[in-house]
């Protein structure tokens, strides 16, 4: 029993960084620009049509076709930012929810005629890993490894180079950069940007893990919000945080339930969290 229990939870865990990522895309575009991106999920299934794609047309190693994927998404984002965003970053969330949520119909309607709705997989297969009583798939190791890589470059852009304090003077006081000389516009074009190549990672190493569609983005968006509600809107290590607590619960809830409840027992705790603790566990910055 606790073997099995301590397995699920490190698969759950080992899960929960990549959903970290996921989220930290969808956090970082509120706490710069305050709008709620609905075209999240979308761009996360891209990501991983575009592993796909690379893999099976080029032969590119779906770990290495990250890098391309994710520049891929910054270009989409910067995209989607000047046609669909920018012109109603100043206008009531409704706006930029409608926006936002053309553009994901527009997205799943030109992937479901490309791409059709059945379902991909990448066949590539990095065995198991086993440490002591544990085994698990190495594909996970490795995802939970490229995820933290990810987060850290985060970190060292957003905290020690140029735009990236650029981005956090902006997120803190968008009127107050622009007198400081912060051309704030294209420091939202990129915060945005910098959201949706984070999704666009996440879809990438997902891809890896399980079978896709067009509309695999929509489950990994929702969790995206809890995810951002447990660990503070806009505090990005809040949002790596909070997958760890959410990929833990995935891995241990099948152990005492039927997997049914998972998604009953996820979005409770997303409703518990905003009735005792709407900021979250770090608070949003």
């Amino acid at each position: 029993m606790w073997s099995q229990l301590v397995a699920s939870l490190t698969d759950g865990l080992l899960l929960g960084f990549v959903y970290g990522v996921a989220a930290m895309g969808l956090t970082l575009i509120w706490g710069v620009m305050s709008v709620i991106n609905l075209a999240h999920g979308p761009v996360i299934a891209l990501g991983m049509f575009g592993t796909y794609l690379l893999f099976t047309h080029l032969g590119v190693n779906p770990y290495l076709a990250m890098v391309p994927v994710a520049g891929a998404g910054l270009i989409a984002g910067l995209v989607i930012y000047v046609i669909a965003v920018h012109r109603v970053i100043n206008a009531p969330h409704l706006s930029s929810l409608l926006a936002t949520f053309a553009v994901n119909m527009i997205i799943i309607g030109v992937g479901t005629a490309v791409f059709s709705t059945s379902p991909q997989n990448i066949d590539y297969s990095l065995g198991s890993v086993e440490v002591g009583f544990l085994t698990f798939p190495a594909s996970r190791l490795v995802g939970a490894l490229g995820a933290i890589l990810v987060t850290a470059c985060l970190y060292l852009f957003l905290y020690f180079t140029r735009p990236g304090k650029a981005i956090r003077a902006v997120a803190n006081n968008r009127m107050a950069s622009e007198l400081m000389g912060i051309p704030s516009s294209r420091v939202l074009a990129l915060s945005f940007g910098l959201g949706t190549m984070m999704a666009a990672v996440a879809g990438s190493l997902i891809a890896t893990f399980f079978p896709f569609t067009i509309l695999s983005g929509g489950p990994y968006e929702l969790k995206s919000f809890v995810i951002c509600v447990l660990g503070g809107l806009g505090h990005p290590l809040g949002a790596l945080v909070g997958g760890l607590l959410l990929g833990g619960l995935e891995g241990l809830i099948p152990t005492f339930m039927p997997v049914s409840w998972v998604p009953v027992v996820e979005f409770g705790l997303f409703v518990l969290v905003l009735l005792v603790r709407p900021s979250g566990l770090f608070g949003a910055k």
